[in-house]
């Protein structure tokens, strides 16, 4: 990746944190999750995945789905980043009759699916990817999981439907910022050791540190050459970018004032300035 790549990765990475930051203004969300994700949905529409504004109905392109449907701010940011509707629109989130809340909405372009509870999305993931391979359409579909997600029986369900059918157009990207709400996942429920599990599934599993775009460009060229399907496992910091919210389980959600928005982007800034 050149340096003058990868800093357009980094000034659309930097605009978008502010956006989702912005959005915490206006009846709140949850930033800390968005923020881990933050850098996954930039390098799949700046760098990996064919689709934007221009091809989003051509059945060649590839889709972009989220599981994790409170993330949703990050992908709104990330598609306004991209072109795919005015960015002006984000002022109207969660005021009376924007179709901009606080999960997925089809009514947004770009957004092909709304997600629903948690586990659910994969298996929507897995029907595209199958489609496409009965359809001998060249498409490959990109899913962004929790890790706290990987709690869900489904998942595990549908694992073993994508590995019968040998879906390697499909890509499991993991976020796994190791918190599940307001705990850690390890606490909760312990989901490690992911790779051997995933593994053991029959796929190929992939270790990445998910906020560096030239490591996470490695790993999806690995993915796009793997004969099975793919997970990458992204290493992630929930809150990323902001020191005074990183790896915090109480800044999952959050409602803030326009001064506290103000304060948050300066410390975003300053971070990204060092």
């Amino acid at each position: 990746m050149t340096n003058e790549r990868l800093k357009k990765l980094q000034k659309h990475a930097l605009a978008a944190r502010r956006t989702v930051i912005s959005m915490a203004t206006g009846g709140g969300c949850f930033v800390g999750a968005s923020l881990s994700c933050t850098d996954l949905f930039i390098s799949l529409y700046f760098s990996e995945a064919n689709i934007n504004p221009n091809n989003k109905k051509n059945p060649d392109r590839d889709y972009v789905l989220l599981s994790k449907g409170h993330a949703v701010p990050a992908w709104y940011a990330v598609l306004a980043e991209a072109g795919f509707f005015d960015r002006n629109l984000l002022k109207d989130y969660m005021k009376p009759g924007s179709h901009l809340y606080l999960h997925p909405n089809t009514h947004i372009p770009g957004i092909e699916f709304h997600a629903g509870s948690l586990g659910q999305t994969l298996a929507v993931a897995a029907g595209i990817a199958y489609d496409q391979k009965v359809s001998d359409n060249t498409g490959r579909v990109f899913v962004i999981l929790g890790d706290g997600e990987l709690n869900e029986g489904s998942i595990w369900e549908t694992l073993l439907f994508i590995a019968a059918k040998k879906l390697n157009n499909l890509v499991i990207i993991i976020d796994r910022n190791e918190l599940q709400a307001n705990f850690t996942t390890e606490e909760v429920i312990p989901i490690e050791p992911i790779p051997d599990k995933f593994t053991a599934f029959g796929f190929s599993c992939l270790e990445t540190d998910g906020h560096d775009f030239e490591k996470l460009e490695e790993a999806f060229a690995l993915a796009r050459g793997s004969e099975k399907p793919a997970v990458i496992i992204a290493k992630t910091v929930r809150g990323k970018g902001i020191p005074g919210i990183e790896r915090r389980a109480d800044k999952w959600f959050m409602q803030v004032t326009e001064h506290e928005r103000d304060q948050l982007i300066r410390e975003l800034e300053q971070q990204e300035s060092r």
